[in-house]
């Protein structure tokens, strides 16, 4: 039985997927926690995450496509600022879940590996 209530175009489907995407990728969301104390430029992006200035780039042209950051020019760079309306609220809550939620599970993996590894010795 279809669930009429909540109708939901496959299309929207399709951009859910490029969304997740984007938050999923583990460079992305270090780009994404350093902008979330104040804007910064590439240079300072490449210091706070340790990143590559291509991996950079890369993943912040990606970021702004999708709208989680914006670039503004001052002088010769440019200064990219976390979307504050809508990513910035939702790191937030993401916080909050994977800590309740999801922390443990990367605990338990790690026990769970070292009693194997421990098996095996």
């Amino acid at each position: 039985m279809k669930n009429t209530s909540c109708h939901i175009p496959e299309r929207s489907y399709e951009a859910y997927g490029v969304f997740f995407e984007t938050l999923a990728n583990q460079n992305r969301l270090r780009i994404i926690n350093a902008l979330r104390d104040r804007d910064r430029c590439v240079t300072e992006i490449i210091t706070a995450t340790g990143l590559e200035q291509s991996c950079v780039s890369h993943c912040l042209k990606r970021l702004e496509r999708c709208g989680f950051v914006t670039p503004r020019r001052e002088g010769k760079q440019r200064v990219y600022t976390l979307n504050t309306k809508t990513i910035a609220p939702l790191m937030r809550l993401i916080d909050g879940h994977t800590q309740t939620y999801c922390i443990h599970l990367i605990e338990d993996g790690r026990k769970t590996g070292a009693a194997k590894r421990q098996s095996r010795d």
